[in-house]
């Protein structure tokens, strides 16, 4: 959607909480527009980085499960490795790295207004998330051989992980994904909707710790987990681990290009034209 001539003089400027919608369509426009149009060596980069960045939530759900030496109380285990893992997605999204479930949600705003095509958003999501998966494969590989030599976590926490991301029919990891995929699409929009950096912080970590909290599935984040207890040799297949990442991945798209990306475009574009009220001219008219 193209910059309009009546959205509020204030937009340019921070002067409250948060941007109009219009404006938060206009920026994750442009946003979206720049990543579809980077050189693909770019995108795969930043994405290796997002990879490598989002496993140390992993990382640090095991060292929590290991530290703590069991919880007694299942709400307070959970609300712990949401709170951990949501310090990772902050690496991610303060640092502006490329992460899928990210582009999954906004690369499809240019398709739907007319100004990207799907052969290009399919490139972008294709380059971002390979990208993502090697640098979840390479984080994997290197924790296997330092956490277990360093003692900061057990094998046997990433057992725990993956037991609770794996054992489950296609449609409950679906529609699992979908939640999840849902919550980073609401990451991205409000995160372009803060006009500061502690909004920013606080909606990355709230939000995000909702996803460790129950926990539902992530590709990017829960592939770290899977394949690290592959490698540590906790009982997961590689056939589980394939028919997790097929259904999370899925879900995931739905989630955060259906429930965010495409009604938030649209109840945009339905909007209408802006309103002006003349309170002095209806008074004078009583």
């Amino acid at each position: 959607m193209s910059e309009s001539s009546d959205t509020e003089p204030s937009d340019t400027e921070p002067s409250g909480a948060s941007l109009s919608y219009r404006k938060i369509l206009e920026r994750e426009m442009e946003s979206a527009l720049k990543e579809i149009n980077r050189p693909p060596k770019g995108v795969f980069l930043s994405g290796l980085s997002a990879g490598l960045n989002l496993s140390f939530g992993a990382m640090l759900m095991a060292m929590v499960l290991t530290y703590s030496g069991g919880f007694e109380s299942r709400l307070v285990q959970q609300a712990a490795l949401g709170g951990v893992s949501s310090i990772a997605f902050l690496f991610v999204v303060i640092g502006q790295t490329e992460l899928f479930t990210a582009h999954s949600t906004m690369a499809i705003l240019p398709v739907l207004d007319g100004r990207a095509t799907f052969q290009e958003l399919g490139r972008v999501w294709g380059v971002t998330y390979a990208s993502n998966l090697v640098g979840c494969a390479l984080f994997a590989g290197l924790i296997t051989l330092v956490g277990p030599a360093l003692g900061i976590f057990d094998a046997s926490a990433f057992g725990t992980l993956a037991t609770a991301l794996v054992p489950y029919p296609g449609w409950v990891i679906f529609a699992s994904a979908v939640i999840a995929g849902w919550l980073m699409g609401l990451v991205t929009w409000l995160s372009a909707a803060s006009r500061d950096t502690v909004s920013r912080i606080l909606f990355v970590l709230i939000v995000t710790a909702v996803i460790g909290f129950g926990p539902f599935h992530h590709s990017i984040l829960g592939t770290t987990e899977v394949l690290t207890a592959i490698l540590l040799g906790q009982g997961v297949s590689i056939g589980q681990f394939a028919h997790f990442l097929t259904w999370t991945t899925i879900g995931n798209i739905v989630g955060g290009a259906v429930f965010v990306g495409l009604l938030n475009y649209g109840h945009v574009a339905l909007a209408g034209e802006k309103q002006d009220v003349d309170f002095e001219a209806a008074n004078r008219n009583e």
